[in-house]
């Protein structure tokens, strides 16, 4: 929409950063650093963007002037779960982040994907007094959030690998990929015909965990069974693991994170199946008990503190900052993973 100058004063508080962008012939990105008196903008296009935002009466969000000053004092969590260890330790580092440039974390729980819902949390960080926004869009609903923000609300989202479509935020992720396809390749390695995948919940409905799987069995030359879909809980994956444990040609599984593999572990207990012995498993996360399971869980290592901490640091640098390099999840062999007995 290009915006005009003849917009009824009562209407003035809808324009956006990207209405004034429109009218100035350039991208809101360069909006952004005019109003935050970014060195990098020639006077010709700085004297240019202010006759639009004179013109127009455009008032910015005064956090987003906060954020890109460096005086911010806020920072606003939203998500959807703050008990699953992904989004759990994700909120540990941006917590503490925080906390070492002397900013305050809120955290706005979006109950479900229902509009009212996502509208409200919108709402709540449209006001100024939440300061700048990190969306947890891991889920669709999330994801539903960080879509609906308005442009002139400084947010980062942290996401799924490969990020939210439909969005242009800056988006901060750990590429799962790579690790998915080397756990898959180590249970191929040890002798297992094909690798089953007990899968979470993703926004995008086909996860990076699951591109990694099915290329590498491709790749393999592997037979590609179907996605066995899970939800975030033990139980639904324990459900999964009781149809996997009934079926002996299964000997390898690989479980969309480590809460899925203590689910399907328990089911192969309860069906006299051994791990490793008759099925091995991997998980995903490592979480802080993976070691001491028995057998102990050979798993994909996933830094969400540093997720979490390079998330608040790309929102404090602004735009145009550099991003923090984040570690690359990786495989961690451990004893749930043994070459399959003679069949």
């Amino acid at each position: 929409m290009r915006a005009s100058s003849d917009k009824p004063a009562g209407r003035q508080q809808s324009l956006s950063i990207r209405d004034v962008a429109a009218a100035a012939g350039v991208s809101y990105q360069t909006v952004s650093r005019v109003l935050n008196e970014s060195p990098s903008v020639s006077p010709e296009t700085r004297r240019a963007v202010l006759e639009v935002i004179g013109r127009l009466g455009y008032r910015p969000n005064r956090a987003a002037r906060a954020l890109g000053s460096g005086r911010a004092t806020a920072v606003t969590v939203v998500t959807t779960n703050t008990m699953l260890y992904g989004y759990a330790a994700t909120l540990q580092g941006i917590e503490e982040a925080a906390r070492l440039r002397g900013l305050a974390v809120g955290i706005r729980v979006v109950e479900s994907g229902r509009a009212a819902d996502v509208r409200h949390a919108v709402e709540y960080v449209t006001d100024p007094s939440a300061g700048s926004v990190i969306v947890v869009a891991y889920d669709t609903v999330g994801a539903t959030v960080l879509r609906a923000l308005p442009d002139d609300v400084p947010a980062v989202g942290v996401t799924e690998a490969g990020g939210v479509a439909g969005s242009d935020r800056t988006m901060i992720y750990l590429d799962e990929r790579q690790a998915a396809g080397a756990a898959t390749g180590h249970l191929l390695d040890l002798g297992h015909r094909t690798v089953q995948h007990v899968a979470i919940p993703s926004e995008t409905g086909t996860s990076a965990r699951q591109t990694g799987w099915r290329d590498t069995l491709l790749a393999a030359g592997a037979p590609v069974p179907e996605v066995v879909a899970g939800g975030w809980d033990p139980r639904s994956a324990y459900l999964a693991g009781r149809r996997l444990a009934a079926d002996p040609l299964v000997t390898a599984i690989l479980c969309g994170n480590d809460d899925t593999a203590l689910g399907v572990r328990r089911a192969l207990y309860e069906a006299g199946r051994d791990v490793p012995g008759d099925v091995s498993i991997v998980g995903f996360d490592d979480v802080p008990g993976a070691a001491y399971w028995t057998p102990a869980l050979t798993t994909v290592r996933m830094d969400f503190v540093a997720l979490g901490q390079a998330c608040l640091a790309t929102l404090v640098a602004g735009e145009g900052g550099s991003q923090p390099e984040l570690p690359a999840p990786h495989l961690v062999v451990r004893e749930s993973t043994a070459p399959p007995r003679e069949q």
